[in-house]
């Protein structure tokens, strides 16, 4: 079972995410579940979802404590030290970051205990501003994260983008994936291991 758990704020679109996940899992024939933590829906506000998938059928229903991956909507919250928490050495990270995975390690001491490994940064922000018009960074970090773990194809997060959000707004926020994927396949540690779409 593959289990991401994604953090961000109240209005980012952090539980759209996870369903988004789900559904591309989904249509690729796997089990999926997404469901979101419970707690103050503030605009601003902490924000976490989850999100497993599996190619036998979910049983368990608890929060992730112990995730295969994390997306970080918004960097700052690094610094509460609650998205990394609980994230095996061997997880992938996933953070919307104008900065390079070393340079948030410098400012991050348990980004730096970790080394470099697994830590991919995408300035999501930035992106779906050009591409969408709008500073919510979901549907961009779904494509990094179908890059960065292979775990769903981007075809099948644009596909779940597009029925999620029909016409040219489903179309940015695809080709806004599609970016995002390639910005992380150009991460230098991605060519070892970079999946086919």
């Amino acid at each position: 079972m593959f289990q991401t758990r994604i953090h961000g704020r109240g209005g980012q679109g952090v539980v759209t995410a996870a369903e988004l996940l789900a559904s591309a899992a989904f249509d690729a024939g796997r089990h999926a579940q997404a469901f979101p933590s419970f707690g103050s829906e503030r605009t601003g506000a902490p924000v976490v979802a989850y999100c497993r998938i599996d190619d036998h059928p979910i049983r368990t229903r608890e929060p992730i404590a112990e995730p295969n991956a994390i997306i970080v909507q918004d960097a700052t919250l690094l610094w509460s030290g609650e998205p990394l928490a609980g994230v095996p050495a061997d997880a992938y990270l996933l953070i919307n970051s104008t900065k390079s995975a070393a340079e948030l390690a410098a400012e991050h001491p348990a980004l730096a205990e970790r080394g470099g490994s697994r830590i991919v940064t995408v300035g999501a922000t930035e992106i779906a501003l050009r591409r969408i018009g709008r500073p919510v960074p979901n549907a961009v970090l779904l494509g990094g994260f179908a890059a960065l773990t292979g775990i769903v194809p981007l075809s099948g997060v644009q596909e779940a983008l597009r029925n999620r959000f029909p016409g040219v707004v489903g179309v940015s926020n695809a080709e806004a994936a599609a970016e995002a994927f390639e910005v992380v396949l150009a991460e230098p540690e991605m060519r070892v291991h970079a999946p086919a779409d």
